[in-house]
């Protein structure tokens, strides 16, 4: 079972674990980091991982969150979009359910998309 960490998709903005879990540990996806609403330190952290791991939804999912939630939707859409393009994983989200990353990162475009539709 994969874990995302962070989304703007299925709960609170980017807070896709438990806060004491997130609190314990790290680890790649830099959701302790997010959680304390440091972007900028999680986004360094990911863009490092997504060099190692350019494929890993886990990382581009977390990403994605952060462009969105800091205004680049552009760039946000893009990693999105990168997830669709591959296979999709099963991953742990907050309340300790289960989503395809597919599904996450098609409710992060949705969200994109109101939230334009909305500044309008």
């Amino acid at each position: 079972m994969r874990v995302a960490i962070a989304s703007l998709v299925l709960a609170a903005p980017l807070a896709l674990i438990p806060a004491a879990q997130a609190e314990r540990v790290e680890g790649p996806y830099a959701h302790a980091t997010i959680q304390r609403g440091d972007y900028a330190a999680a986004e360094r952290k990911l863009l490092a991982e997504a060099r190692v791991f350019p494929n890993k939804p886990e990382i581009l999912l977390n990403l994605a969150a952060i462009y969105a939630k800091t205004g680049r939707v552009s760039e946000a859409r893009a990693l999105y979009n990168r997830v669709l393009a591959l296979q999709p994983v099963a991953m742990d989200v907050v309340d300790g359910q289960i989503a395809p990353s597919h599904l996450i990162a098609g409710r992060g475009i949705r969200q994109l998309d109101a939230a334009q539709m909305a500044a309008r």
